[in-house]
């Protein structure tokens, strides 16, 4: 059966499909009567497949209930076993991070945790540029001759088969704590923990590597109250204050808000507010966030500054705010990385147009833009922006000497990651991996011609065996004068909204532009206006040189089907409602 576009939506100023969720309405109405809920609330939560026996879960996430038993991951009580010794026998312990918010929040979680319990602890973040994702082996000998027995890498590791054979050549433990997909045969550490093992049965595959992180100490803490450690030795740590953390490496990782990730972020911005977290604090303040923070702020205004540090900055400046006790020093980094923010969205601006021109009009299934004067640091983000603009996957490379660094993003039904990992077995890359959506990889120059071919072939069949076609979702129709703060607070039940459970997507039919202006470099910040006169603020990012910013601008007497996320704006102490536009369409 064709289902029709919704509000005849066939092709927007983006182009795409407009299509309507569907809602059991069976579903819907038990949900509104068993928890007291407005119809519209119910049949969100029944599109997002919330049944009367999963809602309270959903709506009240705790860790009480959604927390497992740590020891079912395979060799998780190995690596404790191990760290525990370490701690007993007084043995330096070095974390290994990644340079994004993900590493920066686990390695973190876990200095703290073990300064909390009186180990010995290194951290060491490898710089982008120089030493490039994952370990490497002069890193595991500096950590050696520092003193470390055991090196614990997290949100990386996986695949560092020689690195990890090194360190054990060195007389280093290596306990790997990841999330990245793993290929059948494993590295030679003491212990890999990582839910996406092969042979793992786990059904935690959707876990941040932060969220691993705080099973493993979770884990640990146990161990150690069995062993009467908090009796004789020390005071017990109270795990609840790392959440906050938790909360901002889950968000920022892009990883589905559900089941336990789901309690991590409920639980963990509650900790947030509380501002026990030096580092967080004196970076929102730096960035002048000044209402209650949300896993929006987590994933777009304090994510991204800890993220610039490692993209073109110092690598570090993440794990050192975040772990920091001294008010002069937070303050310091925290201005250092809103400056470092400012320089690499300068520097994608640059990169982003120089990879539009080369792709503009590409006739291919995959959009791939290859440089020798583009930053490293910032094409992760314009592969983002590429497949937003094009809607399919995108790649784009650095080129240096003959060696591409990638990044890659990708549109669902497409798993990248996968792709990457089969480009590596038959030998156009030299290293690669990621996720589904999204995924790194290492290219020598005269296989660059090769491995586009591949891509684009292998994308090619699959765009034509799952029939893609870019499309929106819409969750719900409404007017501007039922857009209320009353219908906002009724959605806050629906929070935190993420990957997994994106905030809904309404459309307005038959709206007017009353008013419209460009803000920003790039913003149209405009109000719209129902039949019936009634008038909702709204802004439109990134799109003056779009379509959808030109139509917004320019078609003031026509009608408009706008859609977008509503969101609380604070401004001078005054709350109002806002629409946070994703996509336009000319009333046909």
């Amino acid at each position: 059966m064709t289902i029709l576009p919704f509000l005849n939506v066939t092709q927007s100023c983006l182009g795409k499909r407009w299509s309507l969720k569907t809602a059991d309405e069976r579903m819907t109405l038990c949900l509104a009567q068993q928890f007291d809920l407005p119809e519209i609330i119910a049949r969100l939560l029944s599109s997002r497949g919330v049944t009367p026996e999963t809602a309270e879960d959903f709506l009240n996430p705790t860790l009480k209930k959604l927390m497992p038993d740590p020891s079912h991951l395979i060799d998780m009580d190995k690596g404790i076993a191990r760290v525990a010794a370490a701690i007993k026998a007084r043995e330096t312990i070095a974390i290994f991070g990644d340079y994004d918010v993900d590493g920066a929040t686990s390695s973190a979680v876990l200095k703290k945790y073990f300064e909390a319990i009186g180990a010995t602890v290194l951290v060491h973040i490898p710089d982008r540029i120089k030493e490039g994702y994952g370990p490497n082996v002069p890193a595991f000998e500096n950590l050696k001759q520092q003193g470390a027995k055991v090196i614990i890498t997290v949100d990386c590791g996986t695949n560092a088969f020689e690195p990890i054979a090194a360190g054990k050549e060195m007389g280093v433990d290596v306990i790997v704590l990841d999330h990245h997909v793993a290929e059948p045969k494993l590295p030679d550490a003491y212990a890999v923990i990582n839910p996406n093992r092969l042979d793992e049965t786990s059904d935690l595959k959707h876990l941040a590597a932060v969220g691993l992180s705080f099973l493993f100490i979770t884990g640990l803490n146990r161990y150690a109250r069995q062993q009467g450690w908090f009796k004789t030795e020390m005071a017990e740590p109270k795990l609840i204050e790392l959440l906050d953390m938790v909360a901002l490496g889950t968000v920022c990782d892009v990883v589905s808000l559900t089941g336990l990730n789901r309690a991590y972020v409920a639980q963990g911005l509650k900790i947030m507010q509380r501002r026990q977290n030096l580092g967080l604090t004196t970076l929102s303040d730096t960035a002048g966030v000044n209402e209650r923070l949300s896993a929006y702020h987590a994933g777009f205004v304090l994510g991204p500054r800890i993220n610039a540090g490692g993209r073109v900055g110092k690598a570090d400046l993440g794990i050192q705010l975040l772990s920091s006790q001294d008010p002069s020093q937070t303050l310091k980094i925290s201005k250092q990385l809103e400056a470092l923010n400012k320089e690499r969205q300068d520097i994608e601006a640059f990169v982003l147009q120089e990879a539009l021109e080369q792709t503009e009009g590409q006739d291919t299934q995959v959009a791939i833009a290859a440089n020798s004067n583009w930053h490293p640091g910032v094409i992760g983000i314009v592969a983002g922006r590429l497949k937003e603009q094009y809607s399919k996957p995108a790649c784009v490379i650095s080129m240096e000497n003959g060696i591409g660094k990638g990044s890659g993003r990708s549109v669902p039904g497409i798993d990248l990651g996968s792709l990457i990992h089969n480009a590596k077995q038959q030998g156009l890359l030299e290293a690669g991996g990621g996720h589904a959506m999204a995924g790194g990889f290492t290219v020598l120059e005269p296989n660059l011609i090769a491995f586009k071919n591949y891509m684009n072939d292998a994308i090619t069949k699959k765009m034509a065996e799952i029939s893609y076609t870019p499309s929106l979702t819409i969750d719900a129709a409404l007017t501007p004068r039922a857009a209320s703060m009353d219908l906002l607070s009724h959605l806050e039940k629906l929070a935190p909204f993420g990957a997994g459970n994106p905030s809904p997507k309404f459309a307005f039919a038959n709206v007017r532009i009353a008013f419209a202006k460009i803000v920003g470099s790039n913003h149209v910040k405009c109000t719209i206006q129902g039949e019936d006169g009634a008038k909702l603020e709204a802004i439109a990012f990134r799109c003056v040189d779009q379509d959808l910013g030109q139509t917004l601008l320019s078609t003031k007497k026509n009608l408009l089907h706008i859609a977008g996320s509503l969101k609380a704006d604070t401004w001078m102490g005054r709350v109002t409602i806002k629409l946070y536009i994703d996509d336009v369409a000319e009333v046909s």
